[in-house]
């Protein structure tokens, strides 16, 4: 049963990838694409509607880890206890971006608040890698428990490693960058009645970025964890997660003559390629060992049978509701006019 609410757990983080991935690259990139408060305003009135929502995916996954993996989800708040608040903290800053922002039409309260959703937005993508590197890289173990994790030690990449260092550093700006991509992708989407003029040359500039990020951090991945293909190579099946990956970066090529709702879906599969790629070569480890042996194993920090069979009956139901509201809403958007 462990095996299957693995599955389940990386599958609902992966709908909030794809999902809440596009607004936070959106509000990211809002600041940089549009030139005056109308364009801005719709900017935000092409994620408003779906923001939340997209935010219940994120709930869904995190009740997923505390039922399914309780063990593992003690270890990883007491090892990143301190980014996971501050992660906290940004997703209300930009919730009250979002909310507060036409509260007045004070110019300088709008300027204020379009800063507060962008920046929060930017570092949220960023938090997020610098937490995905981490899980992949593996944190410090000692006689089986996990210790504390500092913010920053002396940036080596393996031994007494830090939250921060060059290597989660790199990822966290890769997925900066993928994710303004794909917000870029869900704008042209969005706008397509009406382009942002800034739009395109944005998207032509992150392309060349966000795929070097990418090759550079799969390199230094390799470079930290050593290992990383056996699971790839043990079954050949997986390997189409980093196709999925290739065929995304390819699909949202700037030159490519493809529709924008084709381009979403190409950056929707870049994300969940490298997603993918990433679950599948941890398993059948919950959190590595930056140390290079041991760590936590999903078998150990999973709940009882027993129990996983029973959480069945409701997270099924649950989940289809959740997944039904979101095809409803998505199908229903309004039209983003001038």
């Amino acid at each position: 049963m462990s095996e299957l609410w693995y599955v389940l757990l990386v599958a609902s983080f992966g709908v909030y990838v794809l999902l809440d991935g596009f607004d936070l690259g959106a509000g990211a990139l809002h600041l940089f694409v549009a030139r005056d408060g109308a364009e801005r305003h719709r900017v935000m009135r092409a994620v408003a509607p779906v923001w939340d929502g997209n935010e219940v995916w994120l709930i869904a996954g995190g009740g997923t880890l505390f039922a399914a993996f309780p063990r593992l989800f003690a270890a990883g708040f007491s090892s990143f206890y301190l980014p996971l608040m501050v992660a906290l903290w940004l997703l209300v800053l930009r919730a009250l971006a979002i909310e507060l922002q036409h509260q007045s039409r004070d110019a300088m309260w709008l300027r204020f608040w379009d800063v507060v959703f962008a920046g929060s937005s930017a570092l949220l993508a960023l938090v997020f890698g610098v937490a995905l590197a981490n899980v992949v890289r593996g944190v410090p173990f000692d006689g089986g428990e996990v210790r504390f994790v500092p913010l920053w030690t002396d940036f080596r990449l393996r031994g007494e490693v830090g939250l921060f260092d060059a290597y989660t550093l790199l990822v966290g700006l890769t997925a900066l960058l993928v994710l303004a991509q794909h917000g870029a992708a869900w704008l042209a989407l969005r706008l397509a009645r009406a382009p942002l003029p800034r739009l395109a040359a944005a998207s032509r500039r992150l392309w060349p970025a966000a795929s070097l990020a990418a090759l550079f951090s799969t390199a230094a991945t390799f470079a930290v964890r050593p290992g990383v293909l056996d699971n790839l190579r043990a079954a050949p099946v997986l390997f189409a997660f980093p196709l999925l990956s290739l065929a995304g970066v390819a699909g949202t090529f700037p030159a490519a003559r493809t529709r924008p709702r084709t381009r979403f879906l190409a950056s929707a599969a870049l994300l969940l390629g490298l997603l993918g790629s990433a679950a599948a070569s941890l398993w059948p480890q919950a959190l590595p060992s930056s140390f290079g042996s041991g760590g936590l194993s999903l078998h150990d920090a999973a709940a009882g049978p027993a129990a996983l069979r029973t959480m069945l009956w409701w997270w099924l139901p649950g989940m289809a509701l959740a997944a039904g509201y979101s095809a409803w809403v998505y199908r229903n958007l309004p039209a983003v006019e001038d």
